[in-house]
């Protein structure tokens, strides 16, 4: 099975929100978008039936509300956000992005924990 297309930033933030509630009909994604988004109801309809034609989120029609839900988890649609970021802007190397996300901004001692708990898992456990 193919990996279905990258989302557009406003398919993202609906993901964000399906995401976090889970299943949803466009009433309550619309009401979760929040004021910074102030998408209409029907903007809503309309990039849910488009993000269901990209297999992106599934709608279920059994009830009157159909109810959308995204297709796959968060972590497999940011996995493949970033390789497709690290492929076209730090020709594949992955050591280039962390170089500049971390000169970006300065990373929490969580962060750098986290960041160094993972290294340790790739070495294999050796420091």
């Amino acid at each position: 099975m193919t990996s279905p297309p990258r989302p557009t930033p406003g398919e993202l933030e609906i993901l964000r929100v399906l995401w976090e509630r889970g299943p949803s009909t466009v009433r309550e994604v619309q009401e979760s978008l929040g004021p910074a988004r102030a998408a209409g109801y029907t903007t809503v309809l309309k990039l849910l039936q488009i993000m269901s034609e990209k297999a992106l989120v599934t709608r279920d029609e059994t009830a009157r509300a159909h109810v959308y839900a995204a297709r796959v988890p968060e972590t497999q649609t940011q996995r493949q956000l970033v390789r497709d970021l690290v492929d076209r802007a730090f020709g594949g190397s992955a050591a280039q992005l962390v170089v500049q996300a971390l000169s970006g901004r300065r990373a929490s001692p969580e962060e750098i924990e986290d960041i160094r708990r993972l290294l340790d898992e790739i070495e294999g456990g050796k420091r």
